[in-house]
C-alpha cells in the first residue's frame, strides 16, 4: 500500500516525538515501510529525527537509514556516538553498511570498525575489503552476503547451506556453485531447490552456464550487462575467478538513476550536483552552472560577431534582422533534439559509432522534410502578416523566399550538427552527453546566421541589398 507523507502528518509526528507520545508512534510507525519513515527523517528536524530513530525497531531503523538522502544522513550520523552507528550497521548488508561507513569521516569510520567488530569480526572484514574498491566498479556495488556450495556435495548440503544463511541473508536468488578453490563454476536456481531430489549430486544438477562480472568491471557497464540479459542478481568474481560477492537488482536500479541524472545535467549545460538539488546551497547551484554559461556566452558572442560582417546588408534592409531569432532558434531547436535522440540512443546501446554513416544518411532526410515544413511555414507566415500589416514591402514574396530557403538550410545544418557531434565526442573517448542541446544550439546559431545572410545576399542584391 502506497502512504504519502503529508506536511500534516510530518506535523503530527513532530508533536509527538516532542510529548514522547510513545504510544502514537508506535501505532503509525510500525505499518510504514522502511522508505516512508526514511522521508520522514528527510523532513523534520535533525533533532527530532534523532529520537523518532530511537521509537523505531532495530531491523526498521537500519532500513531506514540507508533509505534516507545521502546528504541528510551524513549529518544525521554525525549526532550518532560510534557505538549507535555500530548498531545500526549490524543490521545492514555488507553492501550497504559499506556505503555508510564510507560517508563517515576516518577516525569515525574506524571507531565504527571496532565497534563491529567486537560483535561480528567477520562482518566488519567484510566491510574493510569491500572499501577497497571504487564506488563505481563491481566490487564497489557488491555485497559480500551470498549462498555457496562446492561442486562435490549432495543437494541436501544445498539446503542446509540455504538455511544456515536464511537469517541474515536477504533475497536470495539462486546458491552458487563453487570448486575447491572457490572459483565460481556455476549455479544453481532455487526452482532446482524445489524440483530435484535431495540425494542427487550437485554436480548433475547446477547450471554451468552463468553470466558474471569482474570486480573491476565499471558499474555502468555491469547495469547493461543485466539489463540486456533481463538479470535479477550477477555473481562477482576477482583476477582468478574465485567468487567473491553478488550484485542484486536494486543496486543496479541505483546505477541507472544515477546515470541518468548525470547525463540529464550533462545535456543541460551543468555540472552535477554533488548533492540533491534542494540540498545544495546557492553557492554550490552557482558553481555547477556558471562554468558552462561562460563557456556559451564566449561562443554566442561569436553570433554578434557573425552579425557585424553583415552591418551593411541589415543596415539596408532593417527587415531582414527581424528574422534573425527566427532562423537561428528553429536551427538550434532542431540540433538540440538529434543531439538528444542520438546520446540517448548511444547509452541505451541501440547504437554504435560504426553506425555512424547509417545515421547519417537517415538524418540528411529528416533534416530535408523539417526544413521544408518549416520553410513552408516560414514563407506562409511573411504572406500572411504581409496581406495584413504590409510591412514588407512590394518585395515581400522575395523576403519570404528568403525566409523560408533559410530555413531550410539550417534546419538542415543544426539536425546534422545535432547528430554528429555526440558520435563525433563517442569516438574521441568522451561523453557524448557533453553536446548538451545548449553547446549544439550555440554552434548552430553562428552557422546559421552564415546561411541566412548568404541566401539573402543571393536573392535580395539590386533589389533590397
Amino acid at each position: 500500500m502506497n502512504f504519502e507523507v503529508t506536511e500534516e502528518f510530518l506535523d503530527k509526528v513532530s508533536a509527538a516525538v516532542r510529548s514522547n507520545d510513545i504510544k502514537w508512534l508506535d501505532k503509525q510507525l510500525k505499518k510504514l515501510h522502511s522508505a516512508d519513515i526514511a522521508e520522514i527523517l528527510n523532513e523534520i528536524d535533525l533533532d527530532e529525527g534523532k529520537k523518532l530513530f530511537y521509537f523505531l525497531d532495530d531491523k526498521l531503523a537500519a532500513d531506514a537509514l540507508i533509505e534516507m538522502e545521502e546528504d541528510r544522513r551524513e549529518r544525521f550520523l554525525a549526532l550518532l556516538t560510534s557505538e549507535q552507528i555500530a548498531d545500526q550497521i549490524d543490521h545492514l548488508p555488507s553492501d550497504e553498511a559499506a556505503d555508510v561507513i564510507a560517508e563517515l569521516p576516518d577516525k569515525v569510520q574506524d571507531e565504527v570498525l571496532r565497534e563491529l567488530e567486537k560483535d561480528d569480526a567477520g562482518q566488519a572484514s567484510d566491510i574493510v575489503d569491500l572499501l577497497k574498491y571504487d564506488e563505481n566498479t563491481a566490487g564497489g556495488l557488491m555485497q559480500k552476503e551470498l549462498v555457496k556450495v562446492r561442486a562435490d556435495k549432495n543437494m541436501i548440503d544445498c539446503v542446509r547451506e540455504l538455511r544456515k544463511h536464511a537469517d541474515h541473508i536477504e533475497d536470495v536468488f539462486a546458491i552458487y556453485v563453487v570448486d575447491d578453490a572457490e572459483r565460481l563454476v556455476g549455479v544453481i536456481p532455487l526452482k532446482k531447490i524445489l524440483t530435484n531430489s535431495l540425494k542427487a549430486k550437485i554436480s548433475d544438477v547446477y547450471a554451468p552456464e552463468v553470466f558474471s562480472v569482474k570486480t573491476s568491471m565499471d558499474a555502468e557497464e555491469v547495469a547493461k550487462v543485466m539489463e540486456k540479459y533481463n538479470l535479477v542478481f550477477m555473481p562477482v568474481v576477482d583476477g582468478l575467478g574465485k567468487l567473491v560477492g553478488r550484485i542484486t537488482i536494486d543496486d543496479i536500479v541505483d546505477v541507472i538513476r544515477k546515470e541518468e541524472t548525470e547525463d540529464v545535467h550533462k545535456m543541460a549545460a551543468v555540472q552535477v550536483l554533488d548533492e540533491s538539488y534542494m540540498s545544495s546551497s546557492v553557492w554550490e547551484v552557482i558553481k555547477k552552472r556558471s562554468g558552462w554559461l561562460m563557456i556559451l556566452f564566449v561562443g554566442e558572442s561569436f553570433t554578434a560577431t557573425a552579425m557585424s560582417f553583415f552591418e551593411d546588408q541589415i543596415a539596408r534592409a532593417v527587415v531582414l534582422a527581424l528574422f534573425v531569432p527566427l532562423i537561428i532558434s528553429s536551427g538550434g531547436n532542431t540540433g538540440s533534439q538529434a543531439s538528444t535522440l542520438i546520446i540517448r540512443s548511444l547509452a541505451l546501446g541501440e547504437v554504435t559509432v560504426r553506425d555512424w554513416w547509417k545515421i547519417f544518411s537517415k538524418e540528411i532526410k529528416v533534416g530535408i522534410v523539417l526544413g521544408l515544413i518549416l520553410g513552408i511555414f516560414g514563407f506562409l507566415r511573411v504572406a500572411v502578416w504581409n496581406s495584413f500589416l504590409h510591412v514588407y514591402g512590394e518585395h515581400w514574396i522575395l523576403v519570404a523566399v528568403t525566409v523560408g530557403l533559410s530555413l531550410i538550410g539550417v534546419v538542415l545544418w543544426g539536425n546534422l550538427m545535432g547528430t554528429l557531434f555526440p558520435f563525433i565526442l563517442k569516438r574521441l573517448g568522451l561523453d557524448p552527453a557533453v553536446s548538451s542541446a545548449p553547446f549544439v544550439a550555440t554552434m548552430v546559431d553562428i552557422t546559421g546566421l552564415l546561411i541566412y545572410f548568404t541566401i539573402a545576399s543571393l536573392l535580395l542584391t539590386g533589389v533590397l541589398l
